[in-house]
């Protein structure tokens, strides 16, 4: 039996010091026999410096959603939420590296993490996006709209990436999709500017270039972007 913890956010802003204001989390257990997605369960926290408007426009979560007793996410309060109950193996969130911002290894610990958009990213290269609400109608996933409704709420969203991740389960196992979120994000083509949509191995060397020597470009292309420049570099020996 594997016990993997799904979780999911809402924060105040995209990464820190902006604040949590929701965590939600669903269980998922899987045996030989299958995969069993538990009850989903969230934690509403009071932010100390308010939310901007345009965040309240994503997941509509508002000051007046806090009462008195709401208490703020101190590292405390995170580490009750991600780790009361039985102990998992794994924390699983869609795109993680988004959680991991906020979730950081003074609370995990070494446990290791699953990204469903990567392992389905590598289980199934041909949807037509691999967002997990996407996902979720692109499988055929008959979920209780009462618990998987509204998106970008922290339970809601927990609760149908635990059925992806329930779903991804039959078809790779725990140290594939372990070892998938620990690399690159797979990409056959290059998904912005004027070279879009070509294979790497058709992209110009100074575009490659220009690419890795930009400070803000996305890790996961500049890695591509490396391992295409040394795959010339090595043919021209």
């Amino acid at each position: 039996m594997t016990r993997l913890r799904v979780i999911d956010l809402e924060t105040t802003g995209t990464e820190p010091p902006a604040e949590i204001i929701e965590f939600g989390r669903v269980d998922v257990v899987i045996t030989d026999h299958g995969a069993s997605v538990e009850p989903p369960q969230s934690w509403l926290y009071r932010p100390l410096r308010g939310i901007p408007p345009e965040t309240m426009a994503v997941h509509h979560i508002t000051e007046a959603d806090f009462g008195p007793a709401t208490p703020v996410c101190t590292p405390d309060q995170l580490h009750a939420a991600v780790w009361s109950g039985p102990a998992p193996a794994a924390l699983v969130a869609h795109s993680c590296a988004f959680e991991r911002q906020f979730v950081t290894e003074a609370t995990t610990g070494a446990i290791p993490w699953i990204c469903t958009y990567k392992v389905a990213l590598h289980v199934w290269p041909d949807a037509p996006r691999h967002s997990n609400q996407v996902l979720r109608y692109w499988r055929g996933l008959t979920l209780d709209n009462a618990l998987a409704m509204p998106p970008h709420r922290a339970g809601p969203d927990a609760w149908v990436t635990a059925h992806l991740l329930a779903e991804l389960a039959r078809f790779a196992s725990f140290d594939q999709m372990v070892a998938w979120t620990r690399e690159p994000r797979p990409m056959p083509v290059l998904t912005f500017g004027k070279h879009r949509g070509q294979p790497w191995a058709q992209v110009p060397s100074d575009y490659l270039q220009w690419m890795i020597s930009q400070t803000d470009m996305d890790a996961d292309m500049v890695w591509h972007a490396r391992q295409e420049l040394a795959r010339r570099a090595e043919k021209t020996r």
